[in-house]
């Protein structure tokens, strides 16, 4: 069984999927319209809260964004939303992620929304930013402390990065195999030049660190 059909096997049993499209060159997510039933499912708000997530941003209207593995939009969407007069690159490393992205940016009339092809190991972010935000992706990504080292200089001065994943004893998620410890977490951010600035604790099956460049 390839780890694509058992992540989707997941979704059926617990009636969501790992939230993202997982960033990374290992997983085919090539039918963007298929996912987008299971990745934005309104049932995940119940444990995602993706409004309390965008406020705990703190983001100006005119703010920078990139959501990293931002799959078919869940976030990016909101993201768009909450800075009307910014930007958001929603980038994913999957094409037909990407030109999902786009179309439903058009979709909606969310201008604002840039959809960016990544690579495994570099964002690609055509400009710097306010803000980072990575759902349940982070566990997927190759080579971690060169990839936040790299994407450091994507970053405005006073930038953060937040980081959701799954918690070792969530019900829901990946297989626990693949999951990583909040404290890994923060070792490898710190290895890759960051300090935690915040933990929030209102997510019932994930963490949400948020970090920020160690001067």
């Amino acid at each position: 069984m390839t780890r694509v059909l058992a992540i989707a096997l997941t979704a059926l049993v617990f009636g969501f999927a790992a939230a993202q499209s997982p960033h990374t060159h290992r997983h085919g997510f090539s039918d963007a319209d298929r996912w987008a039933r299971v990745f934005d499912d309104p049932a995940r708000d119940a444990w995602q809260k993706p409004d309390e997530v965008v406020k705990a941003l703190r983001l100006a209207p005119d703010a920078a964004v990139a959501d990293i593995g931002a799959g078919t939009g869940y976030f990016a969407v909101r993201l768009a939303r909450a800075v009307p007069r910014g930007r958001v690159f929603a980038v994913d490393i999957e094409p037909d992620m990407v030109r999902y992205l786009r179309e439903r940016a058009q979709r909606e009339g969310l201008a604002n929304l840039v959809a960016v092809q990544g690579k495994p190991d570099d964002a690609r972010l055509p400009e710097p930013v306010d803000r980072v935000l990575i759902v349940d992706t982070y566990h997927h990504i190759d080579a971690r402390v060169a990839y936040f080292a790299r994407l450091r200089g994507s970053l405005k001065p006073g930038a953060e990065v937040a980081i959701v994943d799954f918690t070792l004893e969530s019900p829901v998620g990946p297989p626990k195999s693949a999951r990583l410890p909040a404290q890994t977490v923060i070792d490898e951010m710190r290895r890759a030049g960051y300090l935690l600035a915040a933990r929030h604790e209102f997510l019932p099956h994930q963490y949400f660190l948020v970090f920020r460049p160690n001067p």
